[in-house]
């Protein structure tokens, strides 16, 4: 048996045009695609496929269905062979369960959980007394409660227990609660409280449709110092870095217009959205990741990056088109008014005014052509080699060969760099930090990529080589999480300054040291996602275990059960999340914690 939420995960991230176009030469027509039907003969075409609607229609045999039900008819297979079928095809994992109760699903708790929290903030908001000020938030932002309800959008009081008592009334397990976020505790109390107060809510849905995480944005009024956003922590149902808020939602409308919008945030999506953008969606807190890179190419090819115009907007801008472009994907830059984001300039100057920028729109590379004739950089011999350095990134970062080479022709032609001058130095290996893969490394010998060097060391490497990973460490790490001072004090420096070469003039002596080494080190770059993510999770893993055996001693040292039960659920909570990020070395690390509870190797 094949869970329903698996069923719908294959159907949602299926395309159909793709697997019915291996059977049947299909045509574009309109938002349609057309063939003659290959379920009965025909002169004329009368088979049409609808990818916005994820189905097929014969009006000669009538014959009409989903993907699957195309795959059962075409290749006599089964539902659960179709479903297998499609997934296999579109590069989905399936595990099957045995058919008893659906309560087993050991996720199924955790979305169910989440449905509550989504329709209780729904109905916070719409209450006369307790949502009044978030309604009239939403109504300044252009917001009405049509467009709340077509969002999901919700409102989480301002008080410490009121999802806490509402989710105990009806049975729900506050160490659940604590699991998926929608709870939370602090170093000083280990007494859980409502993670999301006095915001407004964002549902973050997967694919399927179910809910798995949280977004909260403060109401101006009562920020009260607090971030402007909160979001769900990561939770055995939520990976952030493999989703894209409002997906769920756009993907029939990019694979439409054959384009997608990225923004930076909630506000953004749900505002263009409203005012007829549906094919928009917003990374969740992060830096555009790889995995987000691959949804997207999914669907279209084109990308309009409507990021900040700021000098951090930039740099994130950037390093999301590097990231777009490795995956094959066409970004474009769209450079919005000074002060204007996309939000404010659709409420502002109306949807008019936002096409028309989106009609302006230059590739990513003509945007860095254009910021760098503006900055003066083609005035002299030296600022062209500085800017020719700045573009070999993009070049290098293109997967497309075509685009690629129409790159390389372009740098050569504004910068009077001879095109083999610029393809001997794309085959080389970048000497700072830089994006993409080079081709083939230096004629030297080779140099492994992280010789036998602690997680600590691997992972400040790493991030100074590829500023783009400073952003995606700070979305996971602290710096309490490191345990050498030293590779503490780097690892803050980096946040300050992403683009750090030199060690700052506050840093000690054995601190500078280290940064200097680091610095001097060369690798081959060929590998360093997959030591990125081997070296973050090797940190928070050691780092969760410590935190594990901390409150191990604290249970010990309790005098009551009742002061032992909320550190029972704490130190749970933590060994899900120590298993799920390295389930392997999980269980062997629990026995020896447990066999030894002040034991707390690290390989640093």
């Amino acid at each position: 048996m094949i869970p329903d939420d698996q069923v719908e995960e294959v159907r949602a991230r299926a395309d159909i045009v793709d697997v019915i176009g291996e059977f049947v030469p299909l045509k574009k027509a309109g938002r349609e695609y057309k063939a003659n039907c290959p379920f009965h003969e025909e002169r004329t075409p009368s088979f049409f496929v609808v990818p916005e609607k994820g189905f097929y229609t014969c009006f000669g045999c009538h014959k009409t269905g989903d993907v699957f039900s195309f795959v059962m008819e075409k290749l006599g297979l089964d539902f659960v062979e179709a479903v297998k079928h499609v997934a296999a095809r579109s590069g989905i994992a399936i595990h099957e369960v045995s058919r008893q109760r659906e309560e087993e699903d050991p996720n199924g708790p955790l979305y169910e959980l989440n449905a509550f929290a989504r329709d209780w903030f729904r109905r916070q908001l719409l209450d006369s007394a307790s949502g009044a000020a978030a309604r009239a938030y939403l109504k300044g932002r252009g917001l009405g409660l049509d467009v709340a309800e077509r969002f999901g959008l919700g409102y989480a009081p301002d008080e410490w227990r009121a999802l806490r008592d509402a989710a105990a009334k009806h049975g729900f397990d506050e160490a659940l609660m604590l699991e998926v976020g929608l709870l939370a505790t602090s170093e000083r109390s280990s007494e859980p409280y409502d993670r999301f107060r006095g915001r407004i809510i964002f549902p973050i849905e997967a694919l399927s449709g179910k809910v798995v995480a949280f977004g909260g944005r403060v109401i101006e009024a009562d920020r009260k110092g607090g971030a402007k956003y909160l979001n769900s922590p990561e939770s055995p149902i939520y990976h952030k870095g493999r989703m894209l808020y409002g997906l769920s939602w756009a993907r029939h409308a990019i694979r439409r217009d054959e384009g997608t919008l990225v923004v930076e945030g909630y506000m953004d999506v749900v505002s263009l959205a409203a005012h007829g953008f549906e094919n928009v969606v917003a990374p969740l807190g992060t830096a555009l990741t790889p995995e987000q890179a691959k949804l997207l190419a999914r669907y279209a090819t084109r990308i309009f990056l409507l990021f900040d115009s700021d000098a951090a907007g930039l740099r994130a801008t950037f390093r999301a088109a590097d990231t777009l472009l490795e995956e094959g994907l066409h970004p474009s830059v769209v450079t919005l008014p000074k002060g204007e984001d996309p939000d404010t300039l659709v409420r502002g100057r109306g949807a008019a005014a936002l096409r028309s920028h989106l009609d302006d729109a230059l590739d990513v590379l003509d945007r860095k052509l254009q910021i760098l004739e503006e900055r003066d950089f083609f005035s002299s011999i030296e600022r062209t080699r500085e800017a020719v350095d700045r573009l070999l990134s993009t070049i290098r970062a293109a997967a497309d060969p075509a685009l690629r080479d129409i790159y390389v022709k372009k740098v050569s032609d504004r910068t009077g760099v001879r095109r083999e001058t610029l393809e001997a130095e794309l085959r080389r290996a970048p000497s700072g930090p830089a994006r993409g893969r080079a081709e083939t490394p230096p004629p030297s010998p080779p140099t492994p990529l992280l010789p036998k060097m602690g997680a600590e060391r691997n992972l400040l490497l790493l991030m100074i080589r590829n500023p783009a990973y400073v952003d995606q460490a700070a979305e996971w790490l602290s710096a309490s999480d490191f345990e050498d001072s030293s590779y503490r004090a780097i690892f803050e420096a980096l946040l300050d300054n992403p683009e750090l070469r030199s060690s700052p003039s506050n840093m000690d002596v054995v601190a500078r040291q280290r940064l200097e080494e680091l610095l001097g080190t060369p690798f081959d770059t060929a590998g360093a996602h997959e030591e990125f993510t081997a070296a973050l999770n090797r940190i928070r893993a050691v780092a969760l275990d410590r935190r594990m055996t901390e409150i191990q001693h604290r249970i010990l040292a309790a005098g009551t059960d009742e002061e032992k039960a909320p550190l029972v659920v704490e130190k749970q909570r933590l060994s899900r999340e120590l298993r799920a990020i390295d389930p392997e070395n999980w269980k062997a690390t629990a026995q020896r914690r447990w066999a030894d509870p002040n034991s707390n190797q690290q390989d640093r």
